[in-house]
């Protein structure tokens, strides 16, 4: 079987799980894990900022970070396909008491000026607590709806420039920045240094079982800590899974490159296929969204053919390469699909 249904979907290497085996632990709530300590300073120092936080999710870091930085009736700038508006169940909602407000991007990117066109500045003569209160704004970087597209770091400072010009605080939902790094060659650092807060995850491109992390400066996190545990990601013994963290930042960030490589194959292969409509330029990282007339039954065809992908809405199809894929399976996945693709005209 190839597995191309997300890159959430890699399982521990042999030499992973000899680290997560001999991992030192503690109790994470009373902050004395070994493991845990190690890789939130490790990963803190990686993204040039105080302090980080291990949370068992990218939704939970999202989530807290949202929570830490509004008040209840606030409004939160995000892109209009961003994960934290389409796939967190309504989070902010339910857990900040926020509205979310959407900018349509291109290829998940916004520009200042829709920032500014849409956080209202008061006349003087009317007074400020008229108007909606406008706290955060949140940047994807890769952005998984757009297909993995990278944010260009001078669009990254302009949105952020003029974000703190208004008075927002700034949060990058970077779960797969990893990726967006090796694709642009701007270091994590770089990204981060444009925001307040950044949650990164390690269960996705780098092949860790479990976890995400949210930094900032040290009050701000010392804050998220208590919304950590009020949102139940409270972990005791959590050393065992922040092994695999610690292990994959350490052993598989540059090969990420691979994931990238095999994605944009795949994509080339695909882009000659009558039925199939591939907007090359959209492959930047290791995610190809393809348009067909028909995504479920391509996917229902090339899964009971041993390649599994998800339905992004009726005629489009997502394929994420990751660790779980070799490169000597891509042929196999491109004649799979084509077949498929081909089945599904008939």
């Amino acid at each position: 079987m190839i597995d191309l249904r997300s890159d959430t979907v890699t399982k521990p290497t042999p030499a992973m799980r000899e680290a997560i085996a001999n991992a030192p632990v503690g109790d994470d709530v009373y902050h004395d894990d070994p493991t845990v300590n190690e890789l939130e300073a490790r990963v803190a120092g990686l993204l040039g900022k105080d302090d980080a936080m291990f949370v068992p999710s990218g939704t939970m870091s999202n989530q807290v970070a949202v929570r830490i930085q509004t008040e209840p009736g606030d409004s939160v700038i995000i892109e209009e396909e961003a994960h934290i508006g389409v796939h967190e169940l309504g989070g902010a909602a339910h857990h900040s008491g926020v509205t979310l407000r959407r900018i349509a991007g291109t290829r998940g990117v916004f520009g200042a000026d829709a920032v500014r066109d849409l956080v209202p500045v008061p006349h003087p003569a009317l007074p400020s607590h008229l108007l909606d209160p406008f706290t955060l704004v949140c940047v994807e970087n890769t952005h998984n709806a757009a297909g993995g597209t990278v944010w260009p770091i001078d669009a990254i400072r302009d949105v952020t420039r003029t974000a703190a010009e208004l008075g927002l605080r700034r949060h990058l939902d970077g779960a797969r920045i990893w990726n967006a790094s090796v694709a642009s060659g701007v270091g994590v650092d770089e990204y981060a240094s444009h925001f307040d807060t950044v949650s990164v995850c390690f269960s996705k491109g780098l092949g860790a079982p479990v976890g995400s992390a949210l930094v900032g400066d040290r009050e701000t996190i010392d804050r998220a800590r208590r919304f950590k545990h009020l949102f139940g990601g409270g972990m005791r013994q959590a050393g065992l899974i922040a092994a695999g963290a610690l292990y994959a930042i350490d052993h598989h960030r540059g090969r990420v490159a691979d994931d990238h490589a095999n994605a944009r194959a795949f994509a080339e292969g695909l882009a000659q296929v009558d039925g199939c409509s591939i907007d090359l330029s959209s492959v930047q990282t290791n995610i190809v969204n393809f348009d067909v007339d028909d995504a479920a039954a391509v996917v229902d065809a090339a899964g009971d053919n041993g390649v599994l992908m998800l339905v992004n809405r009726p005629g489009q199809v997502r394929a994420v390469f990751s660790l779980a894929v070799e490169n000597t399976q891509v042929r196999e996945a491109i004649e799979v699909t084509a077949e498929a693709i081909r089945a599904s005209l008939r």
